[in-house]
């Protein structure tokens, strides 16, 4: 399965020099050029538990003159989806397919307007990465992949996707819904990552204080409530759920906190704003998320030049 990786950071890295490191004919496309240089010249180097290894990678910054491919996967962050889409829309073959491993919702349905409802597989991810520096990632953490076409389309065709990410040792699973498991994934993020990005703290101080804890609860219920609105079977303890990866990430900073920290632009409208949008759309008010997102927004406009 000819696979192209469009955004090679952290994520895009990890799973393209797994795919590669089991012989999977894989290309990493990105923007970075000071990144793609040092993979093709160094490899990958991916630090894991206190070892490193380097593995041979494929990378440009040029769409034009790729083979075309079976697999595209998307990695960008959200505000460049739609620009990713177009790529990939020219760089898949015939009957191929996108996946979207990205945070938040509303990245399929971008990919579906532009290349096709029944060509996009989407799902979440349980593998972590932290991108160090040009041609270099920390993988952070492992855990299940679970994905499922956006709407309808051949289930068959998730299926190969996932046993072709199982075959390089990346745990998948193809689910005839993908709808609830993005959302129980969004409301993790929805619960962690605009309290941790306004704040400075890292996953697990969340639950020092009862107040932290008690925003999170409300944005997650919030977030639940929508879910349930739209017709989408969530899980009844999420809350919990949200608190136990929080306790098991206690040391991390999340994506949304990190992109705060280098004066990037986060992904808060696919996230708390996601919900937001939604609500609005069912008439239903999410004040908690409507004010986590307006501040990041507020933040993330007024950086210092």
């Amino acid at each position: 399965m000819q696979t192209v990786i469009i955004g090679a950071g952290a994520m895009g890295c990890l799973f393209g020099g797994l795919l590669s490191e089991a012989g999977m004919p894989v290309v990493l496309l990105d923007v970075w050029r000071a990144h793609v240089q040092a993979l093709t010249r160094n490899g990958l180097s991916v630090e894991w538990r206190g070892k490193t290894r380097t593995i041979a990678v494929q990378a440009t910054t040029r769409a034009a003159g790729l083979e075309a491919a079976d697999l595209v996967i998307i990695f960008v962050k959200s505000g460049h989806t739609a620009e990713a889409a177009r790529t990939a829309a020219e760089l898949c073959a015939e009957g191929g397919l996108v996946l979207t491993l990205q945070n938040g919702l509303g990245n399929a349905d971008i990919l579906a307007r532009i290349v096709g409802d029944e060509r996009v597989v989407a799902g979440t991810t349980a593998q972590g990465a932290t991108l160090l520096g040009p041609g270099r990632i920390r993988h952070a953490g492992r855990g299940p992949t679970v994905i499922g076409m956006w709407r309808g389309g051949n289930f068959q065709k998730a299926l190969q996707v996932a046993d072709w990410l199982n075959s390089a040792g990346i745990p998948t699973e193809a689910v005839e819904d993908i709808r609830p498991v993005i959302w129980n994934k969004l409301m993790v993020n929805v619960g962690i990552n605009a309290i941790t990005a306004l704040t400075g703290i890292r996953n697990g101080q969340l639950l020092d204080l009862p107040q932290t804890r008690a925003l999170s609860r409300a944005a997650v219920e919030e977030a639940a409530a929508v879910a349930r609105a739209c017709g989408v079977a969530v899980a009844e303890d999420a809350v919990q759920r949200v608190f136990a990866v929080a306790r098991a990430t206690a040391e991390n900073r999340s994506s949304m906190g990190q992109d705060i920290d280098a004066r990037r632009m986060t992904e808060i409208e696919m996230i708390n704003g996601a919900v937001v949008r939604r609500a609005a759309e069912l008439g239903m008010a999410v004040p908690v998320n409507q004010t986590l997102t307006a501040l990041v927004e507020t933040l993330q406009a007024h950086y210092p030049s």
